[in-house]
């Protein structure tokens, strides 16, 4: 293979991961909405720089001209191209206003400004989004890699995971032409665009009549959890509306000193009961507390417990719409004591029918969810996500709006259309008809899963142990690890609530589904150590929880490779296994190499030798020897052995060491690993682990030159 073909290759692959990885939902959305430009008056402004400015002014002739069918033109302009306005603004107010005044000029309210950069940090099209805002228009972004300055500061932004800028570019071509077909398609459908294709800000306006626009929290003493980067104000604008069954949760928190004279039952003494929203409604509150408006649509009985469930609503600033339930609103109570829960107490086993309220409380979900950001069904199984009614409804929003659907065993399945669904280890496992417990037995309740609801992407909770990503259940999985655990005494009731509401805002807000699930995990995390639900108590009992970062854990004799992954797994251990050059090992590497080491009890790093890493990267590499680079890598915490090998792939390595679980890293989602088969013949597992965007070590070598 020459130098030429493998450079092809190589640029082939990178377009093959990044095209996968592309937001088709919101895509097809805005196609939906540039359809009915030509209709009410609106009109698109498309901004750019450089090849950006290029792909500005082809989208704008698709629009004004003809994409593949006849159809009235829509006005559509590319700012760059208006030359004397572009060199009169340049000359007398500065590059960096050379679009944010022909915004002003030209836009209005209801108007789209769509701004294009590889980067998402030109000061000129930053300056253009504050404009469009000053008019009232809606701003869209197509960018590189997030996060980025542009993408956080529109309304609506697509991301191309990509290192190289011309990917970008070519990620975003196919955006615009799949813009241009779903435009297509809606007007050769004929749909009323009015509803089909409706911006944020019409449907806004179409739910003020009936259902109250719900207002971030001005309460500053609660901070979001877990989400290490700052809010801004159009994520504050994100509007998550959780659909799903609510009910009041008790916890009676006593001691324990002794066990019943008359059988061996402990007895549980004084101690205290704190209130709070449970099922559906702790998700909505917990989204709420992180400061999204969040609008609850579920069903509540007309009696006591409704009426103390919808007062804790209110207070913690969730609208509520209520489809009404023909019976009592159920109560669960949670006995505790020394941390723990003796006793779990379900009041009301049997569902009682939903939507007593009728077709006026149905309409009214029905706005609101047109409107949504985000959409989470927390379904517990009572009966709300299996409304028929309820159900056509959000297999509507789910064409417009990511969503997530938390399951239940004895609940409905998801609606068409939905993004993910998030089935903790025991639910995937029941729903799946699988047993065991291990990582392996996740993953493949996680495939059955996926292919029982599919297409559908699949994040299964692990409890402590963090979740798994399945994208598509004939490739490998993205396996996330928790990156903090809770003490003894943490109290996890929430957690996967906290998860999936975190892991839908994240989707609403452009975020990819591996950057999402790996967010998600990291709050929901963070929210256990904390303390749990014990932070929406009114009243708190005594003990708090431990925090702390969890160890890599005892780290294996250095010796020789084959005889540790021998005598782990003799002792009942899993051998974890990764491969690669690890020619310059940068930021991204040790992340990989510390996440594969929590999925088992020992990581063996699998090395190409140098003439191996020659023939695979040509003949200027390796820049290190492999006897150095095995010294490095073995100076790791998270690495237990450093096992070299000469061939062109680690399979001959792979059946020496037999690995429970073979680890890649993230930038190979989407892909077929030529190592899957022989892992899984061998009996055991490929999974993906998240990794450092922006890190290579060919962009490293390349910068390097050019000092």
């Amino acid at each position: 293979m020459t130098a030429d073909t493998l450079i092809a290759t190589d640029y082939v692959k990178q377009l093959a991961r990044a095209l996968p990885e592309l937001d088709l939902r919101r895509v097809e959305g805005w196609g939906a909405q540039l359809a009915e430009l030509g209709s009410d008056g609106r009109r698109l402004l498309v901004v750019g720089n450089g090849g950006s400015a290029a792909q500005a002014q082809h989208l704008t002739a698709e629009l004004v001209g003809r994409f593949q069918m006849e159809r009235p033109p829509i006005s559509a302009l590319s700012l760059h191209a208006e030359t004397s306005s572009v060199t009169a603004i340049s000359n007398d107010y500065g590059y960096e206003e050379v679009f944010a005044r022909q915004v002003r000029a030209h836009a209005g309210p209801g108007d789209i400004v769509l701004l294009m950069s590889g980067s998402g940090r030109s000061p000129n099209l930053l300056r253009a989004v504050e404009a469009a805002r000053e008019v009232g228009a809606v701003t869209w972004a197509l960018t590189g890699p997030a996060p980025n300055p542009l993408a956080t500061l529109v309304d609506e932004a697509v991301t191309v995971t990509a290192e190289a800028l011309s990917t970008v570019q070519e990620c975003h071509l196919v955006a615009i032409h799949l813009m241009c077909a779903a435009m297509d398609a809606v007007v050769a459908a004929g749909v009323d665009t009015t509803k089909a294709g409706a911006s944020r800000t019409d449907a806004a306006e179409d739910t003020a009549g009936s259902a109250p626009a719900v207002q971030p929290s001005s309460d500053p003493s609660p901070e979001p959890v877990g989400e290490g980067e700052p809010t801004t104000a159009h994520e504050d604008r994100t509007h998550l509306v959780v659909v799903g069954d609510a009910f009041l949760d008790r916890d009676h928190v006593g001691r324990v000193e002794r066990v019943a004279s008359d059988e061996p039952a402990l007895v549980v003494t004084g101690g205290i009961t704190h209130l709070r929203p449970g099922g559906a409604a702790l998700a909505a509150v917990l989204s709420a507390r992180q400061g999204y408006p969040v609008t609850l649509v579920t069903a509540l009985g007309q009696d006591t417990v409704g009426d103390q469930l919808r007062a804790l609503l209110d207070e913690a600033r969730v609208e509520v719409i209520d489809l009404g339930l023909d019976g009592s609103t159920a109560v669960k109570t949670r006995i505790r004591a020394v941390g723990r829960t003796l006793m779990m107490l379900d009041e009301h086993n049997v569902c009682p029918p939903v939507g007593r309220e009728g077709d006026t409380a149905l309409a009214e979900a029905r706005r609101v969810l047109m409107a949504a950001d985000g959409v989470l069904v927390s379904d517990y199984g009572r009966g709300v996500a299996a409304h028929a009614g309820m159900r056509a409804v959000l297999t509507e929003a789910a064409r417009r709006a990511p969503l997530v659907w938390d399951p239940h065993p004895r609940g409905a399945v998801p609606v068409a259309h939905t993004a993910v669904v998030t089935p903790n280890s025991r639910e995937a496992r029941l729903i799946a008809s699988r047993a065991g417990d291990t990582l392996s037995d996740d993953i493949e309740a996680a495939r059955l899963v996926g292919r029982e609801w599919g297409p559908v992407q699949v994040a299964l909770t692990r409890h402590e142990h963090g979740a798994v990503l399945l994208a598509d259940a004939d490739l490998p999985p993205l396996v996330i690890p928790t990156t903090a655990a809770p003490g003894g005494e943490a109290d996890p009731c929430g957690a996967g609530d906290f998860f999936a509401g975190h892991l839908t805002t994240m989707l609403a807000r452009g975020r990819l589904p591996s950057a999402a699930v790996a967010s998600a995990v990291e709050a929901a995390s963070a929210y256990v150590a904390a303390g749990g639900p014990r932070s929406l108590d009114r009243l708190h009992g005594d003990g708090s929880p431990t925090t702390g970062r969890p160890g890599a854990g005892p780290i294996a004799t250095k010796r020789g490779a084959i005889e540790l992954a021998n005598a782990v797994r003799a002792r009942g251990g899993t051998v974890v296994a990764a491969g690669g050059c690890f020619d310059l090992l940068h930021a991204g590497h040790v992340q990989l190499l510390e996440q594969a080491r929590r999925l088992g009890d020992c990581l063996i790093v699998c090395l190409n030798s140098d003439d191996s890493l020659s023939r695979l990267k040509g003949p200027s590499r390796p820049i290190v020897p492999a006897e150095q680079r095995a010294l490095v890598l073995e100076a790791l915490a998270s690495v237990d052995a450093v096992q070299v090998f000469d061939e062109d792939t680690p399979e001959e390595v792979i059946r020496a060491l037999q690995p429970e679980i073979w680890v890649k890293g993230g930038d190979y989602s989407g892909m077929e690993l030529p190592e899957d088969k022989l892992v899984s013949s061998l009996g055991g597992r490929t999974v993906l682990v998240p990794f450092v965007d922006g890190w290579s070590t060919s962009s490293l070598i390349e910068s390097a030159r050019m000092l």
